[in-house]
Parts: structure tokens; C-alpha cells; sequence
């Protein structure tokens, strides 16, 4: 628990506590009023973060609401940053045309490798907390980043983007120099058109084991249900069955009980079902934690994509820290993957559902070109529905 003692100490200071250091693993905190108001704490506190306490300290942990409690203190703080990443030499690529092979897909295209240089780029890295409450809760913290200079999602290099030096004078605050010479920051409609379609499919492929988990425990508990309540249900008809040609006022009065067991029953099934569905019931939630706007050298990778009679200018940058290539740019959906389809009408490079036939006249159009309905056929597109596909 040391970090988080170290993180709690280095809170505090912030905060203008006077802290000291206790053994073993803990703090001694003099906060001022306003944090002591926001932990419940006395003027002096003793805090403990490992499996022995200090004498008279009150432990703290990721249990429980003191991370609630962390956050009510930060407020926005830390919620935005912007950071330079220096290495000492940006590598040149000795064969750009193999990492191409490895970074770039086009089935319906070719491409031709025009030159390599060495800029600075500004990235947006993006953190979300996901939770999804069910019949259980699950919490993640979910990452996504994007290249302002190439307009392309990060992809797999953004795990060894968003972990931070081991020197800190290869991080710290961006130079007028550096952030001038990278690309321009987008604006809040642009990074909400590029955000929105990436965590939508994010959060789905994040949950997916979850969601996964929790039809296979519906469907065991649905069917430990039906089975009870059917095998109730036979032995009543059963027993109805055995009353039929049977007169007098004894079997009427078997008969009547047992049609009121069946109903009684049925009702009781459809109580049960109703308490399943509550209990099942799924709420997703995504909170936005924090953006970090990184400024970091990178070898851009010009290349040009030929379709039939058109051509089209793309940038691919390799990223010396993660040593591997960002996806190819996506005009239209998520972009994770590196296969492309580019379109005829304007080169677009999409997702293969970006150009999948219309639902309703079957034939192939782009999604990009148009958004919103068959140019064909004015059929609708139910974005959500499409790009999940």
C-alpha cells in the first residue's frame, strides 16, 4: 500500500496539511478544516494503509468510499494535462515499407510508400471510468487515444503511450517550441465525432465477458425456475386429469382446488419471472476521468492510396516509445483494426461496414459519403446499429 500512502501524503500537502510519516506504513495528518470536513477526521489523524496499523490508526484502502472520498477533495483537479515526452534520438525507420505491410490493409486499394520524416505530434489520450451493474458489478478504467496530426485512433500502442517515464525530464511541460511546430488541437465537435463511435464499440467489446457471464447465470436461473414451477404445474393437471368423470360434491371440491393451485401457480411464475427481470436488469454508466494531451516525437509515414483512377495522401505515424505503428486513418467507424475499404466517390478509407450493401436496395454504399440514408434508395441508417456491425 505504499503508493497509495504516497499518493494520500502528496494529496494532503497540497491541501496544506502538515503530514509525517508513520511505522509501519502509515501518515500522521494535521489537515485544515475543509479536509478534515471532507474525511470525517480529527485534527490530528493517523492513518494506516498496510496489514499492520500504527498505534491508534485508522486505515485506509481502496475499499469502501475513500475513493469517493479522494474525489470530493480533488474536485477537476488533474483533470486535464498536458505533458511533453522527450527521447533522446527519434530512430529513422531502415525499412518503412515492412512496417507499412504489418500497419496497413487495403483490400480494395494500393498504396506506395513516399517518404518518412521525423515531427512532433500532439496525441489526446482519454480516460473512462465503465460500470455496469447487474445482478453483479463490474468496473473498469478504460482508455482511448487519437493522433491529431494523422486524425487516426492510436490503436495497440496507446498501453505503452499512457504509462508515464521513469526520467522525469523526459516528461514535463510542453515546450512553445514543440507545441507550435505539433498539430493544431481539435474542437469539441470534431473530438466528440471521433470519440462517440470509438467508445461506443470500446465499451461493448470491454463488457462483452461480462455481459457473456451474466446471460449464462440468467439462463441457469430461468431454467431452475420453469423447471420448478412446470413440474407444480404437471403434478396438478396430473391430478386434475385423475378427477375427470369423477361426480359428487368431494370431486368437484378437488377439482376447484386444483385449477386454484394451477392459477395460484401461474401467478407465482409470473411473480418469479418479474423478480428476475429486475434482478438482471443491466445499467452501463460511462464517466469521463481525465484527458492528457501528450506531445511526443514520431516518424510520419507518407503514403499514397490509388483506387482505380483516384489517389489520396495519408500519413501513418510509427511511435519510437511504443515501437509499432498506429492504425491507418478511419473515416467512418472505430478504427481499431488496420484493414481499410476505400471508397470510389471520395477515397474515404472506412471500416468494412462503411461500405456493406443497403438493407433495403442491397447494394454497396459508403457510409461516409453518406451518413445518413442510401443515395440509391433513401433507406435510413441507423448509425448505432451499422457501426456496431
Amino acid at each position: 500500500m505504499s503508493d497509495l500512502r504516497d499518493f494520500v501524503a502528496d494529496l494532503m500537502e497540497q491541501q496544506g496539511a502538515a503530514v509525517d510519516t508513520l511505522e509501519p506504513d502509515g501518515l500522521e495528518v494535521i489537515a485544515p478544516d475543509a479536509v478534515r470536513a471532507a474525511f470525517g477526521w480529527p485534527e490530528l489523524a493517523r492513518l494506516g494503509f498496510g496489514a499492520q496499523l500504527p498505534p491508534a490508526a485508522q486505515r485506509v484502502g481502496l475499499e469502501g468510499d475513500w475513493l469517493e472520498r479522494f474525489e470530493t477533495v480533488l474536485g477537476g483537479h488533474g483533470r486535464r494535462a498536458e505533458r511533453q515526452i522527450d527521447i533522446p534520438q527519434t530512430p529513422v525507420l531502415t525499412d518503412p515499407e515492412r512496417v507499412l505491410r504489418q500497419a496497413l490493409d487495403l483490400p480494395n486499394a494500393v498504396w506506395r510508400f513516399q517518404g518518412q520524416q521525423t515531427v512532433w505530434t500532439r496525441l489526446v489520450l482519454i480516460a473512462f471510468r465503465t460500470t455496469a451493474v447487474s445482478d453483479e458489478k463490474r468496473e473498469n478504467i478504460l482508455w482511448m487515444g487519437f493522433n491529431t496530426g494523422s486524425g487516426a485512433a492510436i490503436g495497440e500502442a496507446l498501453t505503452r503511450l499512457y504509462v508515464t517515464p521513469d526520467s522525469a525530464s523526459s516528461w514535463r511541460a510542453p515546450d512553445p517550441a514543440v507545441r507550435e511546430a505539433a498539430s493544431p488541437a481539435w474542437d469539441a465537435a470534431t473530438l466528440e465525432a471521433r470519440v462517440r463511435p470509438a467508445l461506443d464499440a470500446a465499451v461493448e467489446a470491454e463488457l462483452a465477458p461480462f455481459l457473456n457471464a451474466m446471460r449464462r447465470r440468467l439462463a441457469r436461473d430461468h431454467t431452475r425456475l420453469h423447471c420448478y414451477h412446470d413440474d407444480l404445474r404437471r403434478e396438478s393437471m396430473r391430478r386434475l386429469r385423475g378427477l375427470e368423470g369423477t361426480s359428487g360434491a368431494k370431486a368437484e371440491s378437488d377439482r376447484q382446488r386444483e385449477r386454484a393451485r394451477i392459477a395460484a401457480i401461474e401467478r407465482e411464475y409470473g411473480a418469479k419471472l418479474d423478480d428476475l427481470r429486475h434482478n438482471y436488469a443491466l445499467r452501463v454508466t460511462v464517466d469521463w476521468i481525465q484527458t492528457l494531451e501528450a506531445f511526443v516525437p514520431v516518424q510520419r509515414l507518407a503514403v499514397l492510396v490509388r483506387r482505380r483512377k483516384g489517389e489520396r495522401l495519408i500519413h501513418l505515424d510509427w511511435h519510437p516509445i511504443a515501437r509499432r505503428a498506429e492504425p491507418p486513418v478511419c473515416d467512418w467507424g472505430p478504427g481499431s483494426s488496420v484493414t481499410r475499404l476505400v471508397c470510389d466517390q471520395r477515397l474515404h478509407l472506412t471500416e468494412a461496414g462503411g461500405q456493406d450493401p443497403c438493407p433495403g436496395c442491397s447494394r454497396p454504399f459508403c457510409r461516409a459519403c453518406h451518413p445518413a440514408a442510401c443515395p440509391r434508395c433513401g433507406k435510413a441508417v441507423v448509425a448505432g446499429v451499422e457501426r456496431l456491425n
